[in-house]
């Protein structure tokens, strides 16, 4: 009986892991074309500006803008997932190993500082930060720098997208602040279900909705791991206040996103360099946690 209870819930698991990637390329997708919905055809208002020139470069800078901004969120995903942040094909060992050095008795090796091992993933991985749900891989060493990017294009994405459907915003709220305008904007979905509103209206108001609660936990993340960057920490050393590999506000930034991280965060593509190999880390302050 336990055999088979846990051969269910181990289906169960790898049915329900790919779910929160799936489900966010979808909110990505879905938002990228409702803005570009709003762009090409609802935009600009005014009948006798629809065919003019300006009219036209408008739309197009607003189409290039969010194009760039989803290759950048799709780029810096695929790449995140492609570059492994774990010790396998590492040499770990000989005679490098020193203060902050760990065996793990689940992998059966030596281990460097940073490093810990993921239940998830079934591995160690080097300066570890923490395992994404929402990529299904943990952020390590290699990778930190397409998660952070991630987030940064997702954070502009998801401004740009909330500040584009404004619109929708005040066409609901035209009619005054009801209990019909205040529900389509909170629950749009009850409101299609009672058949109170159009299915082109619950679209808008739920897309424009999803912006603005994505854009609220996006920025959270966000905002968070660029404080962790340019303290030179991970997540699991701010929980207990050590910085002992801080190295500076430039030298933190070296270290995170590579040699070229003033340009590598406007393409994936541009090759950045990390100066370590994520084993072996300057000493800056105390190893012992102040809490």
């Amino acid at each position: 009986m336990t055999s088979f209870a846990s051969q269910v819930f181990a289906r169960v698991d790898r049915f329900c892991r790919p779910l929160p990637m799936v489900l966010n390329t979808v909110l990505v997708f879905s938002i990228t074309g409702e803005v570009s919905y709003l762009v090409l055809l609802e935009a600009p208002l005014d009948a006798d500006q629809k065919k003019t020139v300006w009219s036209a470069w408008w739309k197009a800078a607003h189409l290039l803008a969010q194009y760039f901004m989803l290759g950048n969120i799709c780029w810096n995903a695929l790449l995140f997932l492609w570059t492994s942040p774990s010790i396998k094909g590492v040499f770990l060992g000989g005679e490098g190993m020193g203060q902050g050095w760990r065996y793990c008795y689940t992998c059966e090796t030596h281990t460097p500082p940073r490093c810990s091992h993921c239940y998830d993933c079934n591995v160690c991985v080097l300066r570890r930060d923490h395992h994404c749900v929402f990529f299904g891989q943990c952020v390590g060493f290699r990778n930190y720098r397409y998660f952070l990017s991630c987030l940064l294009f997702m954070w502009s994405g998801l401004l740009y997208a909330t500040l584009m459907n404004a619109e929708v915003f005040l066409v609901i709220l035209k009619e005054g602040v009801t209990v019909h305008s205040v529900l389509l904007l909170l629950i749009p979905w009850l409101m299609l279900v009672s058949g109170q509103v159009s299915a082109r209206a619950f679209a808008f108001a739920f897309i424009a909705d999803t912006c603005v609660v994505g854009f609220l936990l996006v920025s959270a993340f966000f905002f968070f791991h660029l404080v962790l960057m340019l303290r030179g920490q991970t997540t699991r050393e701010w929980y207990s206040t050590r910085r002992p590999y801080s190295l500076g506000l430039r030298g933190n930034l070296r270290h995170a996103l590579g040699l070229r991280w003033y340009l590598c965060w406007l393409c994936p593509l541009i090759p950045s360099p990390l100066p370590g190999d994520g084993m072996n880390f300057e000493v800056t302050g105390p190893l012992e946690s102040t809490r």
